[in-house]
């Protein structure tokens, strides 16, 4: 498959026109993965439209790829979001990572109660950030035409009314991940009117108990992926693998 590189987005697009990459994406096909004329390769803005077409020029940092064709990857519905609280040694980041290479849409970083890692003043935006870069980067490995959004930190007070979602007008349903959960992630059905499922991962302590009655309060569903309890940073892409199966896109 041909390699996939993001842009901003796309200006007068038409299949037997040309498009431009240049910037850090650019300077990275050119002088880096070393791309010649000839080549093929994947454009995307990152939102779901694609360009396919061969190089058919290089400068010192930038390439001209002709455009033979045009697709446009619709929006999944519902959508799937991972609330990942922060955790502390990397965890949150690998869970991001691997959420992203499966196929999560949307990540909202939470600061949970029993989280030890803490986004404060300047770390916020700094933390936002780092998690974009590493979604965007993931989203490029998995030759994904679409880049989940990160965006800003929630408290739970924020996530129990409605902070972090897809749209004003979007039906979410928290889906909490419980161990000590009756109904298994594998049985539950999503409810038919639903247009994002919010998959909320804890801390490595777990989701502290006032949380899950806070959350569960404002309609949020309990669930357990098996027997075994999971790391913070594999209990989301695992969920995640769970729900695609159920949902028929894997």
């Amino acid at each position: 498959m041909a390699s996939l590189y993001l842009v901003d987005g796309f200006d007068d697009l038409a299949v037997g026109g040309s498009v431009t990459l240049d910037g850090p994406e650019g300077r990275h096909a050119v002088t880096v993965a070393r791309v010649r004329v000839g080549e093929r390769l994947r454009i995307a803005d990152g939102r779901g439209t694609v360009v396919r077409g061969a190089v058919v020029a290089v400068d010192k940092d930038s390439l001209e790829l002709a455009v033979e064709a045009v697709e446009v990857e619709p929006a999944p519905r519902p959508s799937l979001t991972l609330v990942q609280a922060l955790a502390k040694g990397g965890r949150d980041e690998m869970a991001v990572q691997a959420a992203t290479e499966i196929g999560v849409d949307r990540v909202v970083p939470w600061s949970a109660a029993r989280s030890v890692a803490r986004w404060d003043g300047a770390k916020v935006e700094k933390g936002r950030a780092r998690w974009a870069a590493i979604a965007q980067e993931a989203a490029k490995q998995a030759i994904r035409s679409r880049v989940p959004v990160v965006v800003p930190p929630v408290t739970t007070a924020q996530l129990a009314g409605g902070a972090g979602a897809a749209g004003e007008e979007a039906r979410r349903t928290l889906v909490l991940l419980d161990p000590t959960a009756t109904t298994r992630l594998a049985t539950w059905d999503p409810p038919a009117d639903t247009d994002e499922i919010a998959l909320v991962v804890g801390p490595e302590g777990g989701i502290d108990p006032s949380e899950l009655d806070r959350l569960t309060a404002a309609g949020a569903v309990r669930v357990r992926l098996g027997d075994s309890v999971l790391r913070t940073s594999t209990a989301g892409p695992a969920a995640l693998a769970v729900l695609l199966a159920r949902l028929g896109r894997w």
